[in-house]
This record gives C-alpha cells, structure tokens and sequence, in this order.
C-alpha cells in the first residue's frame, strides 16, 4: 500500500514538473508575442504606414480642432408634451361615450429630443421649431453633462426656427458663418445628438445650395449636405472646416442615405433676432399672389428666359397695387436680386425691412419697367371669393377643349365641362375655374372668350387668366 501511495506521489509530480515546463516554454523568448503594438505608442511594431501625406493629417486635424472647439456650444434638448389620443375607429359610435370617459378627450404624454446650439453667454439657444413646438417642459444638458429648465423665448413655424433660454453665465458661445459663400464640395461638419448620443460628429461635403421647393417648410432655401443627419441631429449646427456655423440641421430623407437639409446661418440670423428681441417674427409683404413662369408662359410675354414670378392677382390697397403693380407682370428683380422663382422672391420679401423702398424690376408688355415698393407687415387681410357661378351647359368643346358660360356674377366665363385629352386639361384647367383674362384682355363672358379664341392666329399660344376659388392662375394654351 505504501508503495503504490509513493508512486501516485511520483506521478503527480512528473505531470506538475511537465505542465511547468510547458508554460514556461510559452512564456519563452523564442515562441512569438500574443500581439503587437505600435512603436507610436510605445511597442517594437512600426506602423503600417510611415508616411502618411502632410494634407490628410492636416485635414484629419483640422476636423479634430473644430470637434474640441465647438462640441462644448453644442447642447441635447429634450422635451416632454402632451398629445391629443384619437379613436378614429370609435368615435362616430353610440357607445364611444360609454367607453372612453364620457367623450372627454385623452391626451398622452410624449418625449423627444433634438439638438440646439448656444449663441450667447448669458444662455440663448437656436434650435428648431419643431423640436420645442407644443413642449410643455424643455430641457437642455451641456457637453458638461448639466441640465438645466429652459423656456421657449420664440417659434418661428414658417421657418423651422426657434429659440430657448436657461439661466446661466459665462457659456461657450457659437461663431456664426457666412453661408452665402458656400460652395458645392466644401466640407461640412454636423454635431449633435442622433438618437440621444450626445457628441456626435459627423463629415461630408455641401452637396448643394438653395434647395427649395421640397415641401418641408413655407421658407425654403435648404443646404443639401452628406454629412449624415439623422433623428436627433435636428437643431444642430453644420460648421464649416474654421468651427463657423453655416446652417441648422433641419431635415432628412429617410428614403435616401446621405440626403440631409440645414437652413443657412443668414437666412436664420434675422429670424431668431426677432425671436428674442420681441419673441415672434414680422415678414414685409407685397399683397400679391404669385406662380411660376413656364417656358410656354415666358413665350407668350415675350420674356426671353422662363425664369422670375408671375402676378396673377393683386389685393386691394396693397402695397403692390400703390407701387403699380398690375396683374400679368412678372417680377425678375427685386431689391437688387434677380428673382428666379416665386419661392425666391417670398424669401427676398420676407427678408426685407418693412417701411423701407425698395426698387422692383417688373417685366410688362415686352419691356422692363422699374418701380418703388414699401412694403408693409406680413399680417395679411382675406382676400373675397368670386362665385364661381355658371351652371351645366351642353355646348360643344371649343379647340383648347373647353366648355364654358356666363358666369353669374356676369364677369368671366366660368369652365362647365373640360375635354379629357384637350390642351386645357392637360395645362390643368378644371370645372369651375373662371376664365377672367385672354392675352391679358379682360372677358366680360362667355362670348368675350370664345372671340378671343376664335380670333387666335393659328400656332399661336393663349395667356389665359383662370380663377379658381381665392387663387388666380395664368396658363399658357396652343389652340389645336
């Protein structure tokens, strides 16, 4: 027995003696390391690469400079408001009363974030509408990770601006740019909170300019950028490589990658001045309403190019109207800028100072003619709905493929049937429209209109003057 204990003793031995032996041959300076490191951080490896071009790490620091330098101006904003529940489904019913609280309203709590972007030592915040519209409480937390109360100072809903203020001194403040000099392929540089992680930096380039037309606000004149923005990002700064703020993350479109939209820095800077001077935005107006000219449009005026806003009505004892304004004109210049389109002119109007002249370069029977406009505040009065009037009619469709009678007011022929497939439908004319004006001669009737387009050269195209409810429209027809 003795013997057969000393010889499992022996045993374990030999294997520990092995086991040893074997780690001690891992750990030994033959076999190789578990990895390697860097010689730029101490180690024996040298870098994959050993020189790296002076242009990239200097743009690489670059982007690192503006992170440092801004990220402690940029803050997290979180909201909490209460929503209206709807029972779309119940509500029509007998016994919705009997379910849901005697037909009270229910409301829900929601919570959302967004970003902003402080502007002054003294706590003012620029942020975006929507992300503090109808917020009950709003807070903001710094890059420090305090969080304070804020209050909403203004919303501007037109623009998608808006501005809050906490109760602090001595903050890290924002530069602003000037986002008029943007140009396509410059670097851009977004910073804020997608989906509630703070801090984040993203880069991409401007991809475009003066988006507008995109149906996301009343004022647009987006950046287009690929600098990804994404949920939460809304209310953040897009920098330019020098830290300066040339534009406020605003939009995206989740169907595209790499497709988002800020409202350029002067755009926004008179905006959110009103906003904390007096807490709501007053915008000139000129008492017009305006469309675009076609390229059938610019023919028939004459206009060489299809570009600027076409008048097709004019309110009564507007601005417009004192300046001579008339309807059928086209505005290519205001205040010294060339007018591409009517959204571009809304913004040069809305952007200009009320009470102060300002030349207006209208086009008007194959000339140019230069006016003086003061504009007068955005609050505008209702315009009167014409009677559309006219009942059925049996006649037979005229060459632009339209039917139309007297109205009953007795000012213009009103549109009783409209020939699918003729040139009228297809230009968009409907039942109902009123037809005031051919080639800019007013149509006291039915019988004015269908002189006026019998009278027609053949080949030649018709401005016609449609009403239709509050809004006038020209259209631009070729009689076939």
């Amino acid at each position: 027995m003795k013997f057969r204990a000393c010889s499992r003793s022996l045993f374990f031995a030999v294997i520990c003696a092995l086991l040893l032996g074997g780690l001690a041959a891992c750990g030994g300076k033959n076999e190789s390391p578990l990895f390697f490191e860097s010689k730029r951080k101490g180690g024996e490896a040298e870098a994959p690469v050993k020189d790296v071009p002076p242009d990239i790490l200097s743009t690489q620091k670059a982007f690192t400079a503006v992170s440092k330098k801004v990220t402690p101006c940029v803050v997290n904003i979180s909201t909490v408001s209460k929503k209206k529940m709807v029972q779309p489904y119940f509500e029509m019913s007998p016994f919705f009363d009997d379910f849901f609280d005697g037909g009270q309203p229910q409301y829900r709590r929601d919570k959302s974030l967004g970003s902003g972007f402080i502007i002054s030592k003294d706590g003012y915040i620029v942020t975006n509408d929507h992300v503090v519209r109808d917020a009950e409480t709003v807070q903001v937390k710094l890059s420090n990770d305090k969080v304070y109360d804020a209050k909403v100072v203004g919303g501007d809903q037109k623009s998608d601006i808006a501005v809050v203020k906490i109760n602090a001194s001595d903050l890290p403040t924002a530069v602003l740019g000037d986002s008029d000099k943007l140009e396509v392929g410059q670097w851009a540089i977004a910073i804020g909170n997608p989906f509630g992680l703070d801090r984040t930096v993203t880069v991409g380039v401007i991809s475009a300019t003066g988006r507008s037309n995109m149906g996301i606000e009343t004022y647009e004149n987006f950046i287009q950028t690929d600098a990804s923005i994404n949920p939460g990002n809304s209310g953040g700064p897009l920098l330019n490589i020098y830290g300066e703020v040339v534009g406020i993350n605003t939009a995206i479109v989740a169907a595209g990658q790499g497709i988002g939209f800020a409202i350029p820095a002067n755009m926004a800077k008179p905006i959110f001045a009103q906003l904390i001077q007096k807490g709501n935005v007053s915008r000139g107006w000129m008492g017009v309403t305006i469309q675009p000219v076609t390229e059938e449009l610019a023919k028939s005026f004459g206009l060489k190019q299809a570009r600027g806003a076409l008048i097709n009505d004019i309110m009564k004892g507007s601005p417009a109207e004192k300046a001579g304004i008339r309807q059928g004109d086209v505005i290519t210049a205001f205040n010294g800028a060339g007018v591409k389109d009517p959204p571009h002119l809304q913004r040069l109007v809305a952007e200009t100072g009320i009470g102060k002249p300002v030349k207006v370069i209208v086009f008007r029977d194959g000339r140019a003619l230069e006016l003086s406009l003061t504009l007068t505040s955005s609050d505008m009065a209702p315009k009167q709905r014409r009677g559309t009037g006219g009942g059925e009619s049996q006649g037979r469709a005229d060459q632009l493929g339209l039917v139309v009678d007297d109205s009953e007011e007795g000012d213009g022929a009103v549109v009783v049937d409209v020939l699918r497939g003729g040139a009228a439908a297809e230009a968009g004319i409907r039942r109902g429209d009123v037809i005031v004006s051919v080639n800019r001669a007013r149509v006291a009737g039915a019988a004015d209109y269908q002189r006026a387009v019998r009278q027609a050269r053949p080949g030649s195209t018709l401005t016609i003057l449609a009403q239709r409810g509050d809004a006038n429209i020209y259209f631009a027809l070729r009689p076939r």
